[in-house]
């Protein structure tokens, strides 16, 4: 792994489909990506019969669907999420899957997993984060629409119920979300104030927020992806398509190098080039052998394997031990 864990979230930009969920899987895996995830539920479990959709869903589907009908067109059983774990296993590329229903994240407990990814509408859910937390696993939290106070209290029931390390992942539950709203600073907030990993689930448009938050220390990252922004779905327009992804990934990997270990030192890179940038001590016209250094016999001019200027004053008024031509390096 990387220094930043890099999640393609496929979620249920598969449309219930198997195949297309592989097809997503070998995108991840073309793209680079750490980890790919999915999300695990029983619709029944998960919405209710009178729950309606969010606006953003009403816009991106169009249909007068309840939310239930929608959702429930976008599950897969467990069974093809045991096919989809083992077809991850063979790309070589982690399997994550995000539980909403008590009975998914025993179901998903079974496999070896080593991260439970609980989602922001889910940080409310007391017997949920319990549940979760007593798998003893780490877990990665998305923190959308909440407060400090409401990230508080699931991290306290996450400790202290013998979940492992947490890592709070700023986020922003609207598709997309608009810049203005994105406020990536506030992932440094948690950070400070809980004293814990941090990092960024993105909705925005585009691959500029994600690489903001690396800049800023982000130890995780999430983000849609789909195969087509055109398919039927209630997530396709706000995801990443196979090139953005892949070049999200690029970018990212990067930044990560740019960031380096904040040592400011020579690079092995620059080092050569200190003698063609920096400059001398050279004659300003010709000097006769012991004539005196002046401001009107001295200038300094490139490359700098002579004297630095930094000695100017201390060679003036020294005598010339020898002659010296027009932009000739002063020797003492």
């Amino acid at each position: 792994m990387h220094d930043v864990l890099i999640i393609a979230e496929a979620g249920v930009n598969h449309n219930g489909n198997v195949p297309l969920a592989r097809e997503l899987i070998d995108i991840a895996k073309d793209a680079g990506v750490d980890a790919v995830k999915f999300q695990t539920f029983k619709a029944e479990s998960l919405i209710s019969k009178v729950a309606d959709k969010a606006d953003y869903q009403k816009q991106m589907t169009r249909t007068n669907e309840s939310q239930l009908e929608m959702v429930k067109k976008l599950e897969l059983s467990y069974g093809d999420f045991t096919e989809l774990k083992k077809y991850c296993d063979q790309k070589e590329i982690l399997f994550l899957s995000t539980p909403f229903d008590l009975e998914s994240i025993d179901f998903l407990n079974s496999f070896d997993m080593p991260i439970f990814k609980v989602p922001s509408g889910e940080i409310t859910n007391l017997p949920y984060l319990i549940k979760i937390a007593q798998t003893g696993k780490p877990v990665i939290m998305s923190t959308g629409m909440c407060d400090l106070a409401d990230v508080g209290l699931a991290l306290e029931v996450l400790q202290n119920n013998g979940a492992g390390s947490v890592t709070l992942l700023h986020c922003n539950t609207q598709y997309p979300t608009p810049f203005e709203d994105a406020n990536i600073k506030a992932m440094l907030t948690l950070k400070e104030h809980f004293g814990v990993k941090v990092g960024y689930s993105d909705h925005t448009l585009g691959i500029a927020a994600p690489l903001a938050a690396v800049a800023l220390g982000a130890a995780v990252i999430e983000k849609h992806f789909t195969l087509d922004k055109n398919l039927e779905g209630p997530d396709h327009k706000a995801s990443l398509d196979p090139r953005e992804l892949k070049a999200m990934v690029s970018a990212i990997r990067n930044v990560e190098l740019a960031l380096g270990d904040g040592v400011k030192r020579v690079s092995k890179s620059e080092n050569p080039n200190k003698q063609a940038a920096r400059k001398s001590i050279v004659a300003k016209r010709n000097i006769v052998k012991g004539e005196l250094f002046t401001q009107d016999n001295l200038t300094v001019k490139r490359p700098g394997n002579g004297i630095s200027p930094m000695k100017w004053f201390e060679v003036l008024g020294m005598s010339a031990t020898r002659d010296f031509g027009e932009d000739e390096l002063i020797e003492l």
